[in-house]
């Protein structure tokens, strides 16, 4: 995100970098897995190439909200979009527009950057193809509502020109070896020459998805971006639902795929759900 240059005199704002909601490990286990880190971060990313190619095979709504708020977290503006995820009569991924209001956001304005960032790393995938691009640690066990699972630490090994990457925390379920919760922030922040675009940390949240995999369906970010000209409050909710299995006799292509895969695949609907941050969305948990 950057600032709106008209509004950089009025841009004389408050300063608060703490998220309101959960940042990272909190109740962190220091417990050696009982088959070798290495091995599992290679099941994890074998089986994460295995979801973004299922989940490109899916049909979905997708709802994208980011406010501007002021030192009372009131919202000042608003950015927000409604769009079905599907394919077109020859089989190609498409976005149709639902419903978008007037773009009323205030001293900020949304970025190619931002826009990538919400196709493409808020619902982080580590499959085989990327694992090469980053380093990750090993940080022990901690339990999300009741799965439990391996923590990471998670960050590009060098950050080419041009390149958006991931850098956080992610929480693997320690028996499907999936991803079911991140924490962290799309990088590199852009600052020197230019304007600066600042990215705000975020959470995202996934749900099972057939029993089979865990496919995204909530994120939320409560940041707080420290531009020169001036602190910006921001909040972003990011939800994914009504995923339901794609049937056509068609090959499907992909050419810029809207969620960031070029792939095809399988898997359908709601079985398992990971918990969601908003107190609103928690759903009685489901054992394992």
């Amino acid at each position: 995100m950057i600032p709106k240059k008209v509004l950089y005199a009025a841009a004389v704002l408050f300063i608060v970098s703490s998220l309101s909601f959960a940042q990272g490990p909190a109740k962190l286990r220091k417990e050696e897995p009982p088959i070798p880190v290495d091995e599992i971060i290679q099941k994890v990313a074998q089986k994460e190439r295995e979801f973004r190619i299922a989940r490109g095979n899916y049909t979905y709504h997708q709802t994208v909200r980011v406010q501007n708020l002021n030192a009372n977290d009131r919202v000042m503006g608003e950015y927000y979009v409604e769009s079905d995820i599907t394919f077109d009569s020859a089989g190609k991924r498409t976005e149709r527009i639902t419903k978008a209001p007037p773009n009323t956001l205030q001293n900020i304005q949304l970025t190619p950057e931002d826009l990538q960032d919400i196709r493409e790393i808020q619902w982080f995938v580590l499959t085989s193809d990327d694992i090469g691009k980053y380093n990750l640690k090993y940080l022990g066990k901690e339990m999300v509502d009741e799965i439990d699972c391996y923590v990471f630490d998670v960050g590009p090994k060098t950050i080419e020109k041009n390149q958006r990457y991931f850098q956080g925390q992610i929480w693997v379920d320690d028996k499907d070896l999936q991803i079911v919760k991140t924490y962290g922030k799309a990088v590199p922040d852009i600052r020197g020459k230019g304007p600066e675009n600042l990215f705000p940390r975020f959470e995202s949240y996934r749900e099972q998805i057939e029993g089979l995999y865990w496919f995204p369906t909530y994120t939320r970010a409560v940041d707080t971006l420290q531009f020169s000209s001036g602190a910006q409050r921001i909040r972003q909710i990011i939800r994914y639902d009504n995923y339901k299995k794609f049937q056509t006799d068609v090959k499907l292509t992909f050419g810029d795929a809207v969620d960031g895969q070029n792939s095809k695949g399988g898997a359908g609907s709601d079985d398992r759900k990971a918990p969601a941050l908003d107190p609103k969305l928690k759903q009685p948990p489901t054992k394992k």
